[in-house]
């Protein structure tokens, strides 16, 4: 058991940067998923088969967890951006900075299907193999996501696809500029005070 537990324990900061993916960046959500994926881990250490892979088997219990919390807030599942330091981090510099939040914006872009293959694969390391058992699909789909995230990415980056307006930017534009209010004229709409319609 002792040993169980360090090599779980060794697995928290991928367990942390994959649940703040899929809690699209919700640290006290992630933190949640990931003590509950442990707790789980625990109660089912017999079900573990030794020699295999710990990480996807934890990534697995996540990703099942995080399912089982949303469905019961009715809210859509989404991928959040939180650990894409590990995608591409580059230095503090003005011009990376504009690289970086358009790599952010161009990943946002991406279905959540395709922001989590491509991040358990680039991210994490895990092979298609381990992905496709996590998420419950075929190798070949997670390939097709993992290749088409990619080729979008590279596109949009490019130039070569219009990058989607930034919802981020949208509200803060909305927030410093809001659209005036129509003034109500009861005049206007044949309504007189002290009249009946």
């Amino acid at each position: 058991m002792g040993l169980f537990r360090d090599d779980i324990v060794e697995q928290v900061p991928h367990l942390r940067a994959f649940a703040r993916t899929m809690a699209h960046g919700d640290v006290a959500l992630a933190d949640d998923l990931v003590q509950d994926t442990i707790v789980n881990a625990l109660a089912a250490q017999d079900q573990f088969t030794p020699g295999s892979n710990l990480r996807a088997w934890l990534f697995t219990i996540l990703r099942n967890r995080f399912r089982s919390v949303i469905s019961r807030k009715h809210v859509t599942a989404e991928i959040g951006d939180a650990d894409l330091e590990d995608l591409s981090w580059i230095g503090p510099e003005q011009e990376a900075r504009i690289e970086v939040a358009a790599f952010k914006r161009a990943f946002r872009a991406l279905n959540p299907s395709q922001r989590e293959a491509l991040v358990l694969v680039a991210v994490h390391g895990l092979n298609h193999e381990r992905v496709a058992e996590i998420c419950g699909c075929e190798v070949g789909t997670i390939k097709s996501r993992v290749s088409r995230a990619r080729t979008l990415l590279r596109q949009m980056l490019l130039g070569q696809v219009p990058m989607p307006p930034d919802p981020e930017a949208l509200g803060e534009a909305r927030a410093r500029h809001p659209s005036p209010q129509p003034e109500t004229d009861p005049a206007a709409s044949g309504t007189r005070l002290g009249c009946r319609p």
